[in-house]
Parts: structure tokens; sequence; C-alpha cells
């Protein structure tokens, strides 16, 4: 990949942009204006502006780069817009890195310009809570009480959420709070069976952690089914990736310092990753740290150890004996798993090793479906248009599980079925074998 570079010597004196980590003049001079990202691009086709495609995008960098027009509430408005699902990096025929240019105009946005206060406000809250499971936790457990005591059901019916704006559509998007002590339930060590194959990392993650607990669990299971040893460090905490998708670059670079750190000391083979936009962020450490003279060569091993957990299980013949799981299943890519690290067959792989299920491939399956990291809390109404869209595919598909590996699309798509009265599961892939694996061993649908 491109490094992070300053501006040329000709813009760097009237650049809108300051010397921190600038979108680099190279990733966005190799756009050649094609026009192949339009159709790509999910906020391009639902409000048709060009200046919310990627193009019109990278055309507002430029010109803040060369001094053309400041970091203004327009330039902003265009820059928050985007998904950062990056499927016009796969459309693109010049190899434009627009999620980089993105991540680094979103670090200059977040220096160098105020939001409105309640717009600040929000985006605090999420990122302070949403970075630190045991902050998601303490949260968590109120909403919880909210859900089973039955004042949720009330409350909804009641149509107060109306009077209430943004928060209200906050509330609309919860999903179901799980059993909060299930986060505590994956184990630091997990032994392999059978020949060993290797040692490997797990990274819990945050939203993971809290509101999938068993996908990790399934995730250190089926691993260790197929002779991995699993370390998960009860020291671990965010890897940053979060953060880095919003401009927040230097926590994020904290976050991303801690997490090499911790799983250097666990000696492993493979960091293996369930949740697409961690993985993604944390391939590109190296990216990231490249300028860091302590952590730049550290950064750039640990990203190419970094592997998500279909890639893992497709390198080898699945071990073990799989049950009949006859379901059928279909497959919506993750952004930052299909655009961001390009893994498109191996989740497939792993769904078709199944028995008696019947694999559907959805139409648009490498659509976002509009969660996006905080897409989904903070421009609430175009989330909803991609996400009606991504429904109306899986209801065409006619499965009985949907499943992705990311818990934001989990999320999305799990709250917007329900809204719509879908009688569809949504799944992990990983949990897919733990099924298969429960159904060898006599317990069907574990």
């Amino acid at each position: 990949m491109v490094m992070a570079s300053q501006p040329t010597a000709q813009a760097a004196h009237k650049s809108a942009f300051d010397a921190i980590d600038p979108p680099d003049t190279e990733l966005y001079l190799d756009c050649i204006h094609c026009g192949f990202c339009l159709p790509a691009c999910p906020t391009y086709r639902i409000l048709g502006n060009e200046l919310d495609s990627p193009r019109g995008r990278i055309y507002l960098i430029r010109a803040v780069s060369e001094g053309k027009i400041g970091i203004s509430d327009n330039f902003v408005k265009h820059m928050k817009l985007c998904l950062v699902c990056r499927a016009c990096e796969t459309a693109c025929p010049s190899g434009v890195q627009f999620g980089h240019l993105m991540e680094s105009a979103r670090g200059q946005v977040k220096r160098n310009y105020t939001y409105p206060p309640a717009e600040r406000r929000l985006r605090e809250f999420i990122l302070y809570n949403f970075t630190d499971a045991d902050r998601l936790t303490w949260l968590l457990r109120g909403l919880r009480l909210y859900q089973k005591s039955g004042l949720q059901a009330l409350v909804r019916a009641s149509g107060l959420l109306t009077l209430f704006g943004r928060l209200g559509e906050m509330e609309g998007l919860m999903p179901s709070i799980p059993d909060l002590s299930l986060r505590h339930a994956l184990p630091e060590m997990t032994p392999a069976i059978g020949p060993k194959r290797g040692r490997v990392g797990l990274l819990a993650g945050c939203v993971q952690s809290v509101l999938f607990p068993g996908v990790n669990l399934a995730t250190a299971r089926v691993l260790a089914e197929n002779g991995y040893e699993v370390v998960a460090p009860n020291t671990q905490g965010c890897c940053g990736s979060l953060l880095i998708h919003e401009g927040e670059r230097e926590r994020g670079k904290a976050f991303a310092r801690k997490t090499i750190e911790i799983f250097e000391r666990a000696e492993i083979d493979t960091v293996v990753v369930n949740a697409a936009g961690c993985g993604s962020a944390m391939k590109a450490y190296g990216d990231l740290l490249h300028g860091d003279p302590q952590y730049a060569t550290r950064a750039a091993i640990f990203g190419n150890k970094v592997k998500d957990i279909s890639q893992v299980l497709a390198a080898a013949p699945i071990n073990g004996k799989l049950g009949s799981v006859p379901l059928k299943v279909t497959y919506h890519e993750p952004c930052h798993l299909v655009h961001g690290q390009r893994v498109r067959s191996e989740p497939r792989t792993l769904i078709r090793s199944i028995p008696d299920s019947q694999f559907i491939e959805m139409k648009e399956s490498d659509v976002c479906c509009g969660s996006a990291g905080i897409y989904n809390l903070i421009h609430p109404a175009e989330a909803r248009q991609m996400l009606e869209r991504k429904l109306d595919r899986i209801a065409e598909s006619g499965a009985e599980v949907v499943v992705s590996g990311n818990p934001g699309c989990l999320i999305q798509l799990d709250v917007g079925m329900k809204r719509r009265g879908m009688k569809v599961r949504v799944a992990h892939p990983v949990e897919l074998l733990a099924w298969a694996y429960d159904a060898g061993a006599g317990n069907p649908d574990g």
C-alpha cells in the first residue's frame, strides 16, 4: 500500500489541511475521473449527487489540499455522508485507495472543524462507550433491564418515541441485549483438539464480546476443532478501528500500539479476527503507524499476521464430524471484508461445507447494509434506505438464515428484519459451523 505522505511543496503553503497526516496527494492524483465508482457507491445511488460519490469527494479533498476551498460546512457534510464502505476501490480501474484518503480527510475534520454541539456530544458518547467493553457493558445493563421488564414494548406501542427525535431513532436500532455475563465466558486459552495446526490469537472485540459473545465462543470452539490452540488475552481492548474510521486517528493509534504489544506477548502465529471492520483496520496498522519509529516495523509485521476467521478455516479441509444443518442460507458480505480485505470466496466455502444446508446467492450481496460503524446512528434516514434495499434482497432469496461476518451488520440486519416482521435468523458464518459440530455430536441447532 502507498504510505501517507506530505502534500507537494507547491500545495503545502496554501493547503487548508494541516501537516498531521494530510490526505496523500499521490492517492487522489491516481483518480482518472472515469466514473466507474459512481454506480458502486451507496450514497450516490440514493442521493444522486456527484459530490456524494467517490469522484466528487476526491474533487473536494483535492480542492482543500490545493487551498481552493476550506474545511467548510459543505465539505464536512459530504465527508460525513460517506460510508467508507470502499466499494469504490473494488470498482476502480486505477486502484485508488479511497479508504485511506477518507480516513485522513476525516482526521483533518476532527482537528480543524467544530461539529454542532448536539452532534459533537452524540459522537463523543458513542465513541467513548463503544470502544471500551467495560463501559459498554455498564451502559447495556440498563438497556437490558429496559427490554426485559417489558418497558420497551410499552414505550414502543405508545408511540412516544416519535417525540424524542434522534434518541427515538437510536432506540429503534437497539438489538436484543444478551446475558452480559457471557462476555467473560471466553477462556483465555482453548487447547487444540487432535493434531495441532498452530497457535493463534483471537481478538475478542468491544461490541463483539458484549453483544455477540456466542460468536467468540463459536470461533474458539471451531478453531480448536480444527487443531488450533486459541489464545484470547484477557488484557486486550479496543483495536481502534471505529476511531480510525471516524477520524480519531491519534486515539486509534494508541489502541493499535496496545493491541500490537498484547499479541506480541502472546507469541502466536496468526491473529484471528471475526469482525470485518476490526480485521480491515488491523491489517492496515503498518500504514497507520508508518511514521512511528518504535512501531512502524512491528505494525507491518503484525498486520501481515492478521487473518479473518474465514481465511484461516478455508485454508485447509474442515476437521471433525459435521452434522446436518438443513437450512436455506444466504450471505451478506461485510464491506470491510469484501472491499477492505478482498475476502470474498472463503466465507462461501465455509457455508457450502455445512452438510444439507442450501446456499442461496443473494443479489447485491456486496452492497452496504447501512450500518458502517456509527453511520446508522448519525445518518439514520440514509442508512434506513440502504437497509430496506438489503432486506428486499434477503426476502427475494427465500433464505431462512442470513449470515455475515461483522457485528454492525448483524445488528443492522436483525433489527431491520424484526421491524419488518421477517422470520429470518441472523448468524455469523462461524456459528453455522458450530451448529454443524453440535449436530454431529447429537445436539442439533446448539
